[in-house]
């Protein structure tokens, strides 16, 4: 897995590629724990994730808290269907937004 950090249009962006699994979600859960610190609105780039374990939600669930708490918007951007399958079948799409493209994202996160 590899985690790249940016800034698109004033938003926070955090783009994976590759897996999260139980070998790589405890990095994916300190990278993305660190960026909600330092800014409470964020976009999940999962347009190159290929699989999210029940580890990795684990982790996506954990960070929907982290930024409710701090009244901020988590957007998941590029989710495959697999992902986004998954996701509905174990309740988890529920507590995300998601949208196609980078843009959709940032507008609404704006």
């Amino acid at each position: 897995m590899k985690i790249t950090i940016s800034t698109v249009d004033e938003v926070m962006v955090l783009s994976v590629k590759g897996s999260i699994d139980s070998q790589t979600a405890p990095e994916f859960q300190t990278a993305i724990l660190a960026q909600i610190e330092t800014d409470n609105n964020l976009i999940l780039d999962l347009r190159e994730n290929e699989f999210i374990s029940s580890a990795g939600l684990r982790v996506l669930l954990i960070v929907y808290r982290s930024s409710k708490i701090t009244s901020g918007k988590l957007v998941l951007v590029g989710a495959s269907e697999e992902i986004r399958e998954v996701m509905h079948n174990t309740g988890c799409s529920k507590f995300f937004t998601f949208a196609d493209i980078l843009e959709e994202g940032i507008k609404i996160i704006k």
